[in-house]
This record gives structure tokens, sequence and C-alpha cells, in this order.
């Protein structure tokens, strides 16, 4: 794996090949497999995320009752076209609570890169494909993408809120959503690296504070943030706006506010929205086995 996307580009420059076959050359070197096998893996983990859109229910509820149903809330308004939001960036929110819904609920969904981040990525993508139309095999050059920025980020930082925050949960999901979205629009290699970074910039400091210690509130919801987030991230770089601080200095960066964060805000259900009042009462209702509808 890779520990700088730095040293990804430098690859990419020196061997011609663009961004997602670097990656992929790495991953069939570490899990000694041919490239037709690591494709068809990560086909394969590309379907799956498409099932766990498909797989949504209206009404669904997790055990605990208090998510399950945002997103046939959020769709109901989109269907009555009342949404502020433009077509494509709807279908992006609708996509992230449907999977982070089916998380919840127990159903099957893609860690890309955590079970509590999983609604970011293929909200993007999935959404990305409806709109233009791409081919499968193009989405799964996306997701190498994805992987390749993750892989990064979990060498020079975290992948775990329970050692980093939040922000190396939905923060790094956004940060390869932003990377792989620039890639699928046709970007090079320093508009994936700058959407990368624009992303995870706009995240750094987020608290990990599940509420009654369940991956449910607030985590579903910030599920739309960061697959949003990474949508504009995306723009930006598109756009030609670099980010000042590289990719590599702005996952270092989360590393070190990681390490600097209270422990409340580390996935204890302790401290930040956990530790509010009603949080509280919710997390007392759950030792007693009482579902909080919300």
């Amino acid at each position: 794996m890779y520990s700088s996307l730095e040293r990804i580009l430098e690859e990419s420059g020196k061997s011609g090949q663009p961004f997602w076959k670097v990656v992929q050359a790495e991953d069939c070197h570490e899990e000694n497999i041919s490239e037709e096998a690591s494709f068809a893996r990560m086909a394969g983990m590309y379907t799956s995320m498409k099932a766990s859109v498909a797989g949504y229910e209206d009404g669904m509820s997790s055990a605990s009752g208090l998510v399950g149903k945002e997103a046939g809330i959020l769709h109901r308004r989109i269907e009555k076209k009342e949404m502020l939001a433009g077509d494509f960036v709807s279908s992006v929110m609708e996509k992230a609570l449907k999977v982070a819904a089916c998380n919840a609920c127990m159903r099957r969904i893609v860690a890309a890169p955590t079970a509590g981040s999983c609604g970011v990525l293929p909200a993007v993508l999935i959404s990305y494909q409806e709109k233009t139309n791409c081919s499968d095999d193009k989405m799964v050059e996306g997701l190498y993408v994805a992987a390749g920025i993750g892989g990064v980020i979990g060498q020079r930082a975290s992948l775990s809120g329970a050692q980093g925050g939040c922000q190396a949960e939905i923060g790094s999901a956004s940060a390869m959503a932003a990377g792989a979205l620039a890639y699928l629009d046709g970007g090079g290699n320093m508009e994936i690296v700058n959407a990368c970074a624009l992303a995870l910039k706009g995240l750094l400091g987020l608290a990990c504070d599940p509420v009654a210690g369940l991956v449910e509130v607030p985590c579903v919801k910030r599920n739309v943030i960061g697959a949003v987030n990474a949508v504009t991230s995306c723009d930006m770089a598109r756009a030609g706006i670099a980010s000042k601080i590289p990719a590599d200095e702005v996952i270092d960066a989360m590393h070190t506010i990681g390490a600097k964060m209270p422990v409340e805000i580390r996935e204890t259900g302790i401290g930040g929205l956990a530790g509010t009042k009603t949080g509280q009462k919710i997390a007392r209702a759950m030792k007693d086995n009482r579902p909080q509808g919300l």
C-alpha cells in the first residue's frame, strides 16, 4: 500500500499509467492476484453498493427506532420538486441516507472505508453513473482511485472514529469520493488529489459522538454531509481551484488533530452530541430497552 499520494503520482508519471491503474498494480502485488481477479473483486464491491441502495425499504427502522425513515422522507420532498438542491445533489443525498440506514438496520453494505461512513461513496458514484450512463467498468476504475486515497489515509493517519474522530470516517470517505468523482469526470492526477484535499480539509476536526454509542445519530445524516462535500470539492478542483496545502499534508494534519482529540469525542458515546441532555436521555432509554422514535 502506498504511504503517500505523492508516491502514487510519481509512479503514474514514471509508468505512464493512470492513477487507478497504479493502485490496481499495487493491489495485485500485495494480494498476489491477477489484474483480472483484482478487477472482478472490485466490481463485486460496486455491485454490492448498488444492491445496498436498491435494498432500502421506505419506512424501515433500526432496532432502536432512532433512524431508518429519513431517506423516504427526503424522497417525498424530491418527488414534490421542493428541493433547493439540484437533481444530482438531491440524488446523492437520498442515496447516502439509504445506504447509511441499511447499515443501521443490519442490511448488507460495503464498509467504504467504514460501516459508519458506508453511504458516502456509493451515493456519489451511483448518482454519477445514473447522470452520465458511464459503464460499470469505468465506475470500478473510480473505486480504485478511492481505494488508493483511502489506503494512504489509513497508512498516514487513521480510518477509525475511535482513533481519529469522525473526520477519520466521514472525512476519509468524503476525500475518497471526491477524488474518485474528479477522475470519473475527466480530471487528471492533480485534480484528483486537490479534490481529495479540499474534501478532507472541510471536515477536519469532526467529532465522533454517537448517541447511546450507536452508529445512528448523528452518523446516518453525516453521510449526507460527507457525500455533498465530495461533490462540491470535486467541482472546485475541476474548476481549477487547488488546495494550498498538499493532500498528504492535509492527511497528516488530520492525524495530528485526531491524536489531540479528547477521548469523549472519539466514538465513546460520552461527549459531543452524545453528552447533551437529549443524548443522555436517549442513552438511558436504550439501556431500559425503550425504543425512541425520532
